[in-house]
């Protein structure tokens, strides 16, 4: 979505300007009314690419004259610079308008976060830390990041910045041998190693994207290395661009399958679970194809792509694709909505429109050197000339570091601060005793607050023993009491984790040991091809999972601690998937007993929504507003409990009476926040069950000791 000098000798590309117009609205339509990921980034960076490395080849060529000096030709600045003027002025204006509206419409408990992604894409890195944090780039909602979407404008900065070093390095190389060789200052040998050198980066790039592909999807999604073969063929193209004599009929055909294949594609190919794997060679071969029909003589489908309002939307693309996506955001916050109907998308889009033509004419224009400045020739006589330019400069600059300041200070202060409720007074925080044993609840505010609550984590979090999604390998941590001869292996994803807060305790008053083996989003299934949440295939999952039970039954566990039930997706409640059986039967094989814990009912609106417990109290509701239906969270029966009766070495545990009445989930109970997010407990919850799971624990297996208070 960023532009630069057309490539060759045909002219400026206003096709290509069209395209880029056609490209946009795919982005922002699929965006605001779809919930899909149109192909339209794919056709930016390819773009990019042509535009960006066809201006660094003629470099290279222009570099190798003798007339060109050495020092002109290692002169990166002018390019950098222009690259600077044409890329942070409407960033920068973006992000601290992301930055007022942040303060204005979400609520605290969301602000660290915001911030940190200002930092992240005001550095150009923003790609990486979504990929860090696993945030799926789906259909938008009120809980999405309104800068979610700068992970492509973080992803072409690095790819422009490491594309200047290394073309700037090979002009040098090729300057240099130039003055002994003649061969080097051939624009034939020049094309053939910068292109080959390009050709096998890309293939690099594309191996790494199809092998990650199946591994981890969701940072595969967002990674600059799997990305980076998209921008490098368009490259390919503005340096190799194959000229043939072919009729401007066949052209048409090509250009025209070529624009129905990126309009169309976002239909048929799920990007989030495809991209940027080879079924990305659609949107990045038909931008190609359009490319490489338009050169020279351009057809009549390239002549219509070139028509005037497809045009002005193509100079708009940069800062359109900026400004909808954070509009929509903050719009469905504003509402408590999770889309728009047909009205309020039109609104969007249109607001959106006017806003980037805004952003155009009085800010980028102006600091590209574009623009007439508003402010004409004002200046004090003897000093120098005050621009509009220099003025919005300043602004731009002060409100960058005014935010980037806050944002640090914040997340110092507030935002990373560790939560520590373990010394809590039960007697005014009775938590989950409230409702398992009518404990009076004095009028106290509840702990942790909504801000500390997504902080409150389990201590094996804290300890660095929960392995990550891309790690193969299980880390064991050891609680309760360490020199004990028993143990309970607690193994599973976070839902088996969070209940670490509770085993800890147990194990250290009731003699045994608590180990851990944990990884994000892996339950104990034999499921053959587990997926994540978002129906990502997670096939590390499945090669942790039978390590880890081959782990168990070899050093003799005397008892396994896991998942029994979790949401269904096809109904209302929870059930047990067919793949815990298999986990279960094949411990029960062993004779290794499972304590098989209910999971949690996950928080949903009526409409079923899911929502975050934190934010909604953050928001002004309450433990009834920011609560569950019973019904729709959870089965009137454990799911479990069948297959309990049938097989002795399963123990069933739900702990669903301290965390729910007979109709009802509340967001608040005793005093404490139930959930850290948006279906884990707090570890303070947790903390409060710990009386009812030793309860259940010692009466499934009495060596784990007398029920604690």
């Amino acid at each position: 979505m960023t532009f630069s000098d057309s490539p060759g000798n045909s002219g400026y590309r206003t096709d290509l300007d069209g395209l880029r117009g056609i490209a946009i609205a795919l982005v922002a339509c699929f965006h605001v009314w779809f919930g899909r990921v149109s192909g339209g980034v794919d056709v930016f960076l390819t773009l990019s690419g042509y535009f960006f490395l066809g201006s660094l080849y003629r470099h290279a060529v222009w570099s190798a004259d003798p007339r060109a000096t050495f020092r002109e030709t290692m002169n990166v600045w002018p390019r950098l610079e222009r690259l600077l003027r044409r890329l942070l002025p409407a960033l920068l204006t973006v992000l601290i308008g992301v930055a007022v509206l942040t303060l204005v419409i979400l609520p605290r408990t969301r602000w660290n976060d915001v911030g940190r992604e200002i930092v992240a894409s005001a550095l150009y890195y923003q790609n990486y830390y979504l990929a860090e944090n696993s945030q799926d780039y789906l259909a938008a909602s009120s809980a999405n990041s309104p800068l979610q979407h700068l992970w492509s404008m973080s992803m072409q900065g690095q790819f422009f910045v490491a594309a200047l070093v290394i073309a700037f390095a090979i002009a040098a190389l090729l300057k240099a041998l130039g003055t002994r060789l003649a061969v080097f200052t051939d624009p034939k040998t020049i094309r053939r190693v910068i292109g080959g050198t390009t050709a096998l980066i890309a293939a690099a790039s594309f191996y790494y994207a199809q092998a990650r592909l199946g591994a981890d999807q969701p940072y595969n999604y967002y990674d600059t290395a799997a990305r980076l073969w998209e921008p490098l063929v368009g490259g390919l193209l503005a340096i190799w661009m194959p000229f043939r004599r072919i009729s401007g009929r066949i052209r048409n055909l090509f250009a025209l399958a070529a624009i129905a294949a990126i309009v169309s594609c976002g239909w048929w190919i799920d990007g989030v679970a495809e991209y940027p794997g080879p079924l990305a060679l659609v949107p990045v071969g038909a931008t190609l194809l359009i490319i490489w029909a338009g050169a020279g003589h351009r057809p009549t489908v390239n002549r219509c792509l070139a028509a005037r309002p497809g045009v002005w939307l193509g100079t708009l693309a940069y800062a359109l694709y900026l400004i909808h996506w954070p509009l929509l955001i903050f719009y469905l916050s504003w509402r408590g909505s999770e889309h728009t109907n047909a009205l309020e998308g039109t609104a969007i889009l249109a607001v959106s429109l006017g806003l980037a033509w805004l952003v155009k004419k009085y800010v980028e224009d102006p600091l590209r050197g574009g623009g007439r400045s508003i402010l004409g020739d004002w200046h004090w006589p003897g000093r120098p000339r005050i621009t509009y330019a220099a003025i919005l400069t300043l602004i731009l600059l002060l409100g960058s570091v005014t935010v980037g300041t806050a944002s640090a200070v914040w997340d110092r202060n507030v935002g990373s601060a560790s939560v520590d409720t373990r010394d809590l007074d039960p007697a005014l925080y009775p938590g989950a005793r409230e409702l398992l044993g009518d404990a009076p609840v004095p009028a106290m505010p509840p702990r942790p607050t909504p801000l500390e609550a997504a902080h409150d984590y389990a201590e094996t979090t804290l300890d660095g023993y929960m392995s990550d999604f891309e790690d193969t390998d299980f880390h064991v941590g050891v609680y309760g009491d360490p020199t004990a001869t028993r143990t309970i292996a607690l193994a599973g994803g976070s839902h088996a984790e969070m209940w670490i807060s509770a085993l800890d305790r147990i194990g250290r008053e009731n003699g045994f040991r608590v180990t851990t083996y944990l990884k994000m989003g892996c339950p104990l299934t034999t499921e053959p091809t587990p997926a994540r949440l978002d129906g990502t295939p997670y096939p590390i999952c499945h090669d942790w999972v039978r390590k880890v039970m081959n782990e168990i039954v070899r050093t003799g566990t005397d008892a396994v601690f896991t998942n029994s039930t979790r949401p269904d997706t096809d109904g209302p409640a929870d059930h047990t998937p067919e793949g815990y059986i298999g986990v279960f039967d094949e411990f029960a094989r062993a004779r290794i007993p499972v304590l098989g814990i209910r999971d949690v009912p996950w928080p949903h609106h009526r409409d079923g929504r899911d929502f975050n417990t934190p934010e909604c109290l953050a928001n002004g509701g309450t433990a009834t507003t920011c609560g569950t239906q019973r019904s729709t969270a959870l089965a009137a029966v454990d799911p479990i409990a069948e297959y309990a009766r049938a097989t002795p070495t399963f123990h069933p545990l739900d702990l669903s009476a301290g965390l729910c009445t007979d109709a009802f989930c509340p967001g608040i109970v005793g005093n404490i926040i139930v959930y850290k997010d948006f279906h884990h407990l707090s570890a303070t919850y947790v903390r409060s069950l710990t009386g009812e799971l030793s309860r259940q624990m010692a009466l499934a297996l009495p060596w784990t000791g007398p029920a604690l208070s």
